[in-house]
Order: C-alpha cells, then sequence, then structure tokens
C-alpha cells in the first residue's frame, strides 16, 4: 500500500517508526496484513494540492480538513471501513473539534491523527501577553513576527475575527491589527510559513509570535492564543486527518482498517507519537494531569478552534484571501479599503 503524509518530523516521524517496526518482524504496537509505504509533500502541498488528484496515486492519506469538500467523490467515508459503536468511541477519544472538522455532508471523511492549532509562541523566558490590545502594546517593546506566508495571512484575520470574518466591524479591527503589528515585527521572518517563523524563533531570531500553528518538537514556550477581552481565544483549527482512497479499497480494505485502528489507538497516540515528533489528536494527551507543558498551555486554545469551510473550492478562495491581505498590509491599503477587497473576492463563494 502507498501512503502520503507531509514533510516534517511531525508528520512523518511515527508513520515510519511504524512501518520500521513492521518490517522488523512482530510490532509492539500491533502487527497488520502489510506494511504501508510512506511519501511525503512539502506543507505547500499538503495545505493547497488537491486531495482528489492525490488519491489517484494514494490509498491512504494524511489530509487538512479544508479540502474535504472538493474530494468526497475520491474518498471512503469511514462508516463503509467501521461500525457505529467503534466511530462513537473514536469520537469521544478525539480533543476539541478535531472530528467534526472532518465530518462533510453528512458522514465522516477523515479520522483525526494530529491536532493543531494556532497558539502564542515565545523564546523561553519571555512571558506573553493574553489579550490583543496588550500584545499591541507589548510588540513594542520585543523582537516580533507574524506568520503571513501562503494561506497565513487569511488565517490570522479569521482568528482575530472569531471566524466572522465577513463582518465590517471584527474585520476593520483584525485588519488594524495587523497592519500595526507588522510594522513593528521582523518583516522576513513574518512572511514565512508556521514552520519558517519557528526554524526562525528556535535559532535566536524573533522572540514572539502571538499566533502560529503549534509545535509540539520545537524548544519553545506555547500558550493560549491572544483573546479580545471578554472572549474566548481566537484561532483556526489545524491539524491532520486519515482518510482512504476508494481507488484499491475493495481489495485492501482488511489491511487499511487494521492501520487506521491501530494510528488511532491509545498506546500509538499517547506512547508512540510524543517519542517519534508526534503530536497526537487524542483527548487524553491533551488533557492528562501529567500533560506536557505544550499541551497544558494551550489546551484551551484547541477547544474553542474555528473550523475552516469546507465547500468545493474554498482552498483556492483561502489561498487568493490570503495573498490579497498580505499583498494590502505590504502596501499599507487602509484597513476598511483592504477588508471592502477581501469580501468583494468572497462575494461568489
Amino acid at each position: 500500500m502507498r501512503g502520503l503524509t507531509w514533510d516534517h518530523p511531525r508528520g512523518y516521524g511515527p508513520l515510519d517508526e511504524l512501518t520500521r517496526l513492521d518490517l522488523a518482524g512482530e510490532n509492539p504496537y500491533g502487527d497488520v496484513p502489510e506494511p504501508i509505504e510512506w511519501d511525503r509533500q512539502p506543507l505547500q502541498g499538503f495545505e493547497s494540492e488537491p486531495i482528489a488528484k492525490l488519491c489517484e496515486t494514494y490509498d491512504v492519506l494524511v489530509v487538512d480538513h479544508p479540502g474535504l469538500g472538493a474530494a468526497v467523490d475520491a474518498l471512503v467515508p469511514m462508516d463503509e471501513l467501521f461500525g457505529p459503536d467503534e466511530l462513537a468511541r473514536l469520537r469521544a477519544g478525539a480533543v476539541g473539534r478535531t472530528w467534526e472538522s472532518y465530518h462533510v455532508q453528512g458522514r465522516q471523511w477523515a479520522l483525526p491523527v494530529d491536532a493543531a492549532t494556532q497558539v502564542a509562541v515565545a523564546r523561553p523566558g519571555v512571558k506573553a501577553p493574553a489579550t490583543w490590545p496588550e500584545v499591541a502594546e507589548f510588540a513594542r517593546g520585543t523582537r516580533l513576527a507574524l506568520c503571513l506566508g501562503g494561506p497565513h495571512a487569511f488565517l490570522m484575520y479569521c482568528a482575530l475575527c472569531s471566524g466572522d470574518f465577513l463582518d465590517e466591524n471584527a474585520g476593520t479591527r483584525a485588519l488594524e491589527l495587523m497592519a500595526e503589528l507588522l510594522a513593528l515585527a521582523d518583516r522576513e521572518v513574518s512572511l514565512r510559513n508556521p514552520i519558517g517563523v519557528l526554524d526562525a524563533m528556535a535559532s535566536g531570531g524573533p522572540d514572539y509570535c502571538p499566533l502560529v500553528y503549534g509545535y509540539v518538537t520545537y524548544p519553545l514556550a506555547f500558550s493560549d492564543a491572544p483573546a479580545w477581552p471578554g472572549h474566548a481565544p481566537g484561532s483556526v483549527l489545524g491539524g491532520t486527518g486519515l482518510a482512504v482512497s476508494r481507488r484499491r479499497v475493495g481489495t485492501i480494505g482488511a489491511s487499511v482498517r487494521a492501520h487506521l485502528r491501530r494510528l488511532m489507538s491509545e498506546p500509538v497516540q499517547a506512547t508512540l507519537f510524543p517519542a517519534t515528533g508526534g503530536q497526537p489528536a487524542a483527548r487524553s494527551v491533551w488533557q492528562a494531569p501529567g500533560a506536557a507543558a505544550f499541551y497544558r498551555g494551550t489546551g484551551a486554545t484547541m477547544e474553542a478552534a474555528w473550523i475552516r469551510p469546507r465547500f468545493p473550492g474554498y482552498v483556492a478562495l483561502q489561498d487568493r484571501s490570503s495573498a490579497l491581505l498580505r499583498d494590502g498590509l505590504l502596501a499599507r491599503v487602509p484597513a476598511r479599503d483592504l477588508f471592502t477587497n477581501l469580501r468583494e473576492e468572497w462575494r461568489h463563494a
């Protein structure tokens, strides 16, 4: 069988270790009929490459939930692989709204295997502010970075709007704050994707980023996303799910089920994933009494995170919207004009 994941240790570390153990003989996490040969694609491809196209080549895919709407004809719904009791048990074990993010058109199209959302991050010893007004003040005295590369300018904007991104008052306020922060930030680092921003911070670059997708593998201090006073932290759900292509499921269904069951099992999620650079979606890991600081510090944001639209064409619209906002912010387009441009982009969505 062929599988596709994304090219970061969080995306391939646990999968490669399971394959290594399968090929070595008896696997302590449970045997499967045959191993999966995992390929990798860069983060940009994971965020934008059409899932249906990838299903022409791969049997099992690690996917991003916004692309599901255009891919359902190429995927096997999970109720064709698992019974209702097993699906209910898996749903109960998933943190936050990760399970819901893969539920489209009344059916479940993927199983949440990795959980992430936008959170605040600082270099060790730097205390991150808790609210957006405090961030604006804090930014004047620290080395700041934003995360605006790829789709992330739009995703930061959505987080600041708590998902209500076509509301004029919320949108204008968000864009005014983004412009204020960008004027104070390290511009070169701010135009990178999350991995680029975190790499820069871990190697001595900026001291603080108020909103970036969290990665447990970095030696940085992650905390809940800033909130508007009186509100929950605003964030846009990320993470990954396990999806199955229709291309050969009739001949490999039993093997696929074995792999998915094992990847979602408590020993793999709670033990193998953390040991190999993974970031599990199991609620038990995020809410354990002795959970790692990363999970303890960002759990409230994970629970409150907003799920993006998943209609066909959303991913391309997300990319266009992000480019529009990023270019507008760099050109110092007034916030109200920039919001009007964004609303026009979405007028027919």
